[in-house]
């Protein structure tokens, strides 16, 4: 099992105030699987996929990632961990304004210790993958919202992460640069990643096998997407 949550809780305080944002959520992804995380907005979806990522802990409850229990790792040890087995996607791009589209892929690389000629190595490769060759030393505002996201796609890849985790990738994008996003994922899925794309849209949504539907911080329903063949 890739991903496994058992009785997961997140709990903020707001004042006096304890407001759940995931309520006992037990949920089993496996590798190789394609899913989706759908729900509106305040429904919880945003801290289950943050407590996904490794990006932040559960109040209670138990998260195994891999086989590796990451409940009570110092911080240090879930960037170890997120650097070695996510690769994330974001909405905003999180793209570095400042630096050409090779530097901004690199970048996984250069926290993972990689050697520098690798790195260029891998990075021209994975801009290559998806179709930005000819674009390797432009930066970031010189391109479409597009390209910046194919960057962002290729930046997840470079350390070959089991899970790509993506955070609404097609929200900044029209609907025909959203399908050929989705068309990324869907290869990457077919060449063996386990996707996981967190959507408020279910046409989105409806791109993965399965979709996960989170309302009130709890899980509301899990099947197999009537999207998927």
């Amino acid at each position: 099992m890739l991903i496994e949550l058992t009785h997961v809780n997140k709990l903020y305080r707001m004042g006096q105030t304890e407001v759940a944002a995931a309520r006992d959520i037990s949920l089993c992804i496996d590798e190789g699987e394609y899913v989706s995380i759908m729900g509106p907005s305040g429904s919880g979806k945003s801290t289950l996929m943050n407590i996904i990522g490794c990006l932040d802990l559960p109040t209670s409850g138990a998260y195994s990632l891999n086989g590796t229990s990451v409940f009570g790792m110092s911080e240090d040890e879930l960037a170890a961990i997120r650097n070695r087995s996510i690769g994330f996607v974001f909405q905003t791009f999180n793209l570095l304004a400042s630096e050409t589209a090779v530097n901004n892929v690199e970048l996984p690389m250069l926290y993972a210790g990689v050697h520098p000629q690798k790195r260029r190595e891998v990075a021209v490769n994975a801009l290559t993958a998806v179709k930005l060759s000819h674009r390797i030393f432009h930066k970031p505002n010189e391109m479409s919202g597009g390209e910046r996201q194919r960057i962002a796609i290729a930046r997840s890849l470079v350390n070959d992460p089991p899970i790509i985790l993506a955070d609404e990738p097609t929200g900044n994008l029209d609907s025909a640069t959203g399908v050929e996003i989705l068309k990324i994922f869907s290869d990457l899925h077919l060449k063996g990643k386990t996707i996981i794309l967190v959507t408020h849209d279910r046409n989105v949504a409806l791109h993965a096998k399965r979709i996960i539907t989170i309302r009130d911080g709890g899980i509301e329903s899990d099947k197999e997407s009537s999207g998927s063949s």
